[in-house]
């Protein structure tokens, strides 16, 4: 930890107001979607809507169709990269980040090793990948052939094994907006076939991923992008740029770095209110998160394991909402100025005519109260 006196000192709202104008959330961007996918890294997308919706919130103009395009071309592809959870990458950054952090993969592997008793992890990623290359599999499908040559191993072992050892896609129609579809799985380089990068093996540098993590998240301590990657040891990446980073710190005395001509507006630039879905990566990809999450509220988007859709007043989470065909749901924290409602009502109404189900029975409204978990 730095001294309180070393650095510039950045206060919550201005690292608010840094962050949101990184992710796009200040004003919509005039950016295509994939140009955005590409900024922001990639975006969390364990549920197939919520990318859709994070871009909403995020580009002007954006429509569903412009991302499902995307998805059906391979221009995106869904995958399991940061923090073991899936994300909608490029297919460039899928192809260069998912080495960059498959050490993490390959260390979660050995919180199974017990259930993959004499399993020849090798020898699993090879016929795991002769399998779904043969053609996209379920990941149940892909565990029966597994128990055929390790007939006495944990099944659920097994699954996490291939995940982690091969880079898995989700192939489409899953995915894609307006459609329906059971998870198949292949690999990334067979769905991309002979469009795949030639860095397909190749981790993308370090130091390279950190200013791009600054770009979209920062200003950012270590430990921030270390929770935003699910890696570890990261701190010599940040050393050795550390002549070219501006160095602030915050309330706290935690050493903060950035880009030197990167976005940092000024404390009290408006903020209107987001829409944002269930893991956003704007609330999971800090070790900090009270540049948009105060003390007082943490925990409160989460029920059990379900995460809540979020609503940013002001920069900061204040609300959960839940679009149900073309009724809208918004459950405040606390009370709001009525300008602040009105916005957030307009905010719903656009949101609603961009995103909503066109084919339901119900007129499209906003209204306030409890959200149905």
């Amino acid at each position: 930890m730095a001294s309180r006196t070393t650095h510039p000192v950045l206060g919550t709202r201005a690292l608010n107001r840094a962050t949101l104008a990184r992710q796009l959330l200040l004003s919509r961007a005039e950016m295509s979607a994939q140009d955005a996918v590409e900024h922001l890294l990639g975006l969390q997308a364990q549920n197939v809507k919520p990318p859709y919706f994070q871009l909403h919130a995020r580009l002007a103009g954006f429509r569903p169709d412009e991302l499902a395009g995307l998805m059906e071309s391979r221009a995106v592809v869904r995958m399991v990269t940061m923090r073991s959870t899936i994300h909608t990458h490029t297919a460039h950054d899928a192809l260069t980040l998912r080495p960059l952090v498959q050490p993490a993969r390959d260390r979660e592997v050995n919180y199974f090793r017990k259930g993959l008793a004499g399993v020849d992890l090798d020898r699993l990623a090879e016929r795991a990948r002769a399998f779904v290359e043969n053609e996209p599999r379920t990941m149940g499908e892909l565990r029966e052939e597994l128990l055929r040559e390790w007939p006495d191993a944990d099944p659920q072992s097994l699954s996490v094994a291939a995940r982690c050892r091969l880079p898995l896609v989700q192939v489409t129609p899953r995915g894609v907006w307006g459609r329906s579809g059971q998870v198949r799985l292949t690999t990334l380089d067979n769905w991309l076939g002979k469009s795949a990068d030639a860095e397909a093996a190749t981790a993308r540098p370090v130091d390279e991923v950190v200013r791009r993590y600054l770009a979209a998240f920062g200003p950012a301590s270590v430990k921030d992008m270390q929770t935003w990657a699910g890696l570890t040891r990261l701190r010599e990446a940040f050393e050795r740029l550390r002549p070219g980073l501006a160095v602030f710190q915050d309330e706290n005395g935690v050493e903060l770095f950035d880009l030197p001509d990167a976005p940092r507006p000024d404390a009290d630039t408006p903020a209107p209110p987001r829409f944002l879905p269930e893991f956003d990566n704007l609330l999971l990809s800090h070790a900090d998160r009270t540049r948009v999450v105060a003390p007082e509220i943490k925990g409160r988007s989460w029920t059990g394991n379900q995460a809540h859709c979020t609503l940013l007043v002001d920069g900061f989470l204040a609300g959960l909402w839940k679009l149900e065909g073309q009724e809208l749901t918004v459950e405040l924290f606390g009370r709001v100025p009525k300008t602040a409602k009105d916005e957030i009502v307009a905010e719903g109404e656009k949101m609603i005519a961009a995103m909503g189900d066109p084919a339901a029975r119900s007129d499209p409204s906003v209204r306030f109260g409890p959200i149905n978990p």
